[in-house]
């Protein structure tokens, strides 16, 4: 495996989870966004650190900013390395190291945590974003970087060019197509690959850096003035303008245990909407996103747990769920629950019907509901009678977001009444 050939290297991965996630509020009205729950049991998060550790690197950093203490406390208690071997995962916020100020962007929470880099002394820093749902082993990035010269590289993933406006874009040079000529912010006539004219690579805010380039470069970004101090919008141009910035194709990446369906699958869940059709990957009979590949496993803990429970099996009264994924601690007692992902201990009571939803940990909803394409954030009481998502006006009257493709959300902690 690439992670055995570059064995020797010192690698210290270094894991962005500051990010707001404004556009996912109210999710984050309460946690940043690398902690918003997905997929049943896990955090966001766990995507990210999963890829690293599997990739081979055991040394890691997350830097935090907002609303952290979830996060915190969430890799506190799932996240143990053996420190016997030297091996971390450890939660680091912002500091004011250089000022009395916060991180005021990635690149510059970097800078900030230089010390952290010198205390481990790598020869290779890999920058991960915290927030994205994918599978992806870092070390033949790593390898390819390696082999380059380079002191960048940037991970992309190829999209339609028709799609270009809604990501940073990499135009590569057709006589050398892993050198990166140009870093373009949403382009709406981008040039097409020299190999695929219909397609653009888009970056996937994962990175691999020399540590002696990455230092330098962010050293003197905190001295530029007009600095977004951002990874993608600041340090990376700076790279490709001495041309000393390289991509790495996301389709060359071999996953153990992936499938032609599964393969190359990456997801931003930045917005609400995107963030639900997520979900719903997970859950068809033959998964876009397979949560199930046991070599490549997506790490986290969920708690100590009973098993899910079916109960009632009368005629109009049967527990049962159909094309949906039900955690540990659930109950469904008499109660339809389709197309859906049930979080641990969900109740779902008699003569409700739950969906193509999503219901995040101890949601319960009362008898003879009707749950439909709604997302329900962490411990909220649904009364008797209740509907959700099928009038999208009275969702509104009653203060829930609801979404432009009609998913409503029911932010934490919401009191409803019948």
């Amino acid at each position: 495996m690439a992670a055995a050939r570059n064995s020797r290297l010192k690698v210290l991965a270094i894991v962005l989870a500051g990010g707001e996630g404004k556009r996912l509020m109210p999710l984050t009205a309460d946690r940043a966004k690398p902690a918003v729950p997905f997929g049943g049991i896990y955090r966001l998060i766990d995507f990210a650190l999963s890829n690293v550790v599997n990739s081979g690197y055991l040394k890691i950093v997350v830097l935090t900013q907002y609303k952290s203490h979830s996060l915190d406390a969430h890799i506190t208690k799932t996240w143990r390395m053996s420190t016997l071997l030297g091996n971390y995962v450890a939660s680091v916020p912002a500091q004011q190291r250089v000022g009395k100020h916060w991180f005021s962007g990635s690149a510059d929470a970097i800078y900030q945590s230089l010390n952290l880099i010198h205390d481990e002394r790598p020869d290779i820093v890999v920058v991960v974003g915290a927030d994205h749902v994918y599978r992806m082993d870092f070390s033949q990035m790593v390898e390819q970087h390696v082999a380059s010269g380079a002191g960048c590289t940037v991970a992309a993933i190829r999209q339609p060019r028709s799609m270009a406006d809604q990501f940073g874009v990499i135009d590569v040079d057709p006589e050398d197509p892993r050198r990166i000529r140009d870093f373009l912010e949403k382009p709406t006539d981008p040039r097409g690959l020299p190999d695929s004219p219909e397609e653009v690579l888009a970056s996937m805010g994962n990175y691999v850096f020399s540590a002696d380039a990455l230092e330098e470069a962010v050293k003197a970004d905190a001295d530029l003035e007009g600095s977004k101090h951002d990874m993608g919008g600041d340090i990376v141009p700076a790279f490709v303008q001495r041309e000393d910035a390289w991509v790495y194709d996301f389709k060359d990446n071999e996953i153990p245990g992936s499938t032609d369906r599964d393969h190359g699958y990456w997801r931003d869940v930045g917005t609400l909407d995107s963030y639900y059709d997520s979900h719903m990957d997970l859950i068809s009979v033959h998964p876009v996103f397979n949560l199930y590949n046991e070599a490549w496993p997506i790490y986290t803990d969920y708690g100590p747990h009973p098993p899910a429970k079916f109960v009632h099996g009368s005629r109009d009264r049967i527990g049962h769920a159909v094309n949906s994924a039900v955690s540990p601690g659930s109950v469904i007692s008499g109660a339809t629950v389709s197309d859906s992902i049930l979080s641990p201990r969900v109740t779902v009571h008699s003569f409700s019907h739950v969906t193509g939803s999503v219901l995040m940990e101890k949601v319960e909803v009362g008898r003879s509901c009707q749950i439909h394409r709604t997302i329900i954030d962490k411990g909220v009481f649904v009364p008797a009678g209740v509907h959700i998502g099928v009038d999208h006006e009275h969702d509104r009257a009653r203060g829930f977001t609801v979404t432009d493709s009609g998913i409503t959300v029911v932010p934490k902690g919401a009191v409803l009444s019948s």
